[in-house]
Order: structure tokens, then C-alpha cells, then sequence
């Protein structure tokens, strides 16, 4: 029985000896909605291959404290091979995320005992404010079916009516290389109805009854701010003091969205 079970922790430690871990994190994530992380596992033993790995991946997010991310199995990682493995991760608030590393584990051969690796693999994320479906999103698309002529995405009408300085998001084929190499910055070509496309968006920072009437209205503000987005048109943010230009596309996206992760409201007693 003495040799049954010093061969079992021999085992177990062979299987573990060259595991590394890698992660890949989502483009995006937003709180209270399932996102895949994908883990990478990577035996780089030579001759010996890795049975029954278990790899659980563990996060620290604000005022939730250290817990399990997800899990992962892979049954055999041959010798300098490597298994392609993903969990799904679900932020349970928006704000930092804390990746901290691996706890690796087997209970290879027998299953009566469990070998353990603590791997540090530290990475930093984002998450962004849970997102509610708008209805105001697809009033173009409404528009459209009901016979009206709709409006471009990329900006309003076909009339020029005069420059702008270039925001986030404008097609390089609206610059006027002319005017911007007199200005010495770039100018676009303002077109009628452009001021009609531009939503902006306002998020009060004081005045609030209580911590959770404040997340709803981060919350609101967020989908609007995709709402829009996606509906082409140039979204700008507001928030106290702080006002982010308009802007379209995926690098506004990421702009307005990242505000409103980290977004805090006044301390009690500020004016609204």
C-alpha cells in the first residue's frame, strides 16, 4: 500500500512538472453577460505527456474580493504540445478586473489524491456597464421601411454646408486637405443635417438617492451610448464637469465605454 501510494504522487508530479498556462481575454466584456476567455495549455515536457489537468483561473474585482473565473479540463496534453481550452467569465460588476494566475491540479492516475500548481499569471481588464436593449436604436431602420429616404451612416445629407475640426470616427474621405493644410488641423466637410445625427448624452454625477440608483443610470448611459453607435450616428458623453466629444466608431466605443466603466459619482452633498 506504501508503494501504491508513493507511485501515485510520483505520477501526479510527472503530470504536472512543464505545465504553463496562457490567457487570451475577450475584445470586449461587460458585466452581467457571459464572455469566452480562452486558456492555452502548454506541456513542455519532451517525452512525458500530462493527464487530467484541471486548470481553474482566478479574478479580483472591486468590492467582490478574489474568486474562481471559470475552469477548465483537458484529459491529456501530449509531450511539447499544447490544448486549446475557454471558459466563460461573467464580471459581476463593471470596473478593473484583476486577473491573478492559475491553480493547476490533477488526480492522475488513481483519482484518490489531488496534486496542486499554483501558476501567477497577472493581467488587467475592463469591464464594461451591463448593456439594456434600446428601442429609439432602429428608428432609421423604421424610417426607412416606412418609405422615408434614409440618412447616410457616415454623416447626414449631401449639401455641404461649411468645415468642422475632425472628430474620432469621420471618414478620411470627408477631410478637406486644403482648408486643413492652411488651418494646420484637420477639417471635415460639414454636411446638412450632421447636427441631427450627433447625440449627446448626459450622466449626472450628483443628486442621487442611493449607490444603486447611480449603476442604473451608468447602465442607461451605456446603452444609449451603443444604441447610438450602432445606428450610425456620432455619440458624445457628458458627465459632471467631464465632456467627451462626439464621435463614431469602434475606437468611440471603446472611448465612451471605458469612461462609464470607471465613472463615480459626487460625494453626497455636491450640487446636482
Amino acid at each position: 500500500m506504501l508503494a501504491f501510494l508513493v507511485l501515485s504522487g510520483a505520477l501526479s508530479e510527472a503530470a504536472l512538472r512543464g505545465i504553463r498556462v496562457e490567457r487570451r481575454l475577450p475584445a470586449e466584456i461587460f458585466a452581467r453577460r457571459p464572455a469566452r476567455v480562452a486558456l492555452e495549455i502548454h506541456n513542455a515536457q519532451r517525452r512525458v505527456a500530462a493527464f487530467a489537468i484541471v486548470v481553474e483561473d482566478r479574478v479580483a474585482e472591486p468590492g467582490h474580493g478574489e474568486r474562481v473565473a471559470g475552469r477548465c479540463v483537458a484529459l491529456r496534453v501530449g509531450p511539447g504540445g499544447s490544448e486549446m481550452r475557454s471558459y466563460a467569465f461573467e464580471a459581476r460588476a463593471r470596473g478593473p478586473l484583476a486577473f491573478q494566475g492559475f491553480v493547476v491540479s490533477t488526480r492522475f492516475p488513481f483519482g484518490l489524491f489531488s496534486k496542486s500548481l499554483l501558476i501567477e499569471a497577472p493581467d488587467q481588464a475592463l469591464a464594461y456597464p451591463a448593456i439594456l436593449r434600446i428601442a429609439s436604436a432602429a428608428d432609421d431602420v423604421r424610417d426607412a421601411a416606412a418609405g422615408a429616404r434614409p440618412v447616410p451612416r457616415d454623416g447626414a445629407g449631401d449639401a455641404v454646408d461649411g468645415l468642422r475640426d475632425f472628430a474620432a470616427g469621420d471618414p478620411a474621405r470627408r477631410i478637406h486637405w486644403r482648408a486643413s493644410s492652411r488651418a494646420r488641423r484637420l477639417l471635415v466637410r460639414r454636411r446638412v443635417g450632421d447636427e441631427q445625427r450627433e447625440l449627446l448624452i448626459a450622466l449626472e454625477l450628483a443628486g442621487h438617492e442611493s449607490r444603486e440608483v447611480f449603476e442604473r443610470r451608468v447602465v442607461r448611459a451605456a446603452s444609449e451610448v451603443v444604441a447610438g453607435l450602432d445606428a450610425g450616428r456620432r455619440v458624445a458623453l457628458r458627465a459632471g464637469p467631464t465632456q467627451l466629444e462626439a464621435g463614431s466608431g469602434p475606437r468611440q466605443r471603446a472611448r465612451l465605454l471605458a469612461f462609464l466603466a470607471r465613472v463615480e459619482p459626487s460625494p453626497p452633498g455636491a450640487a446636482a
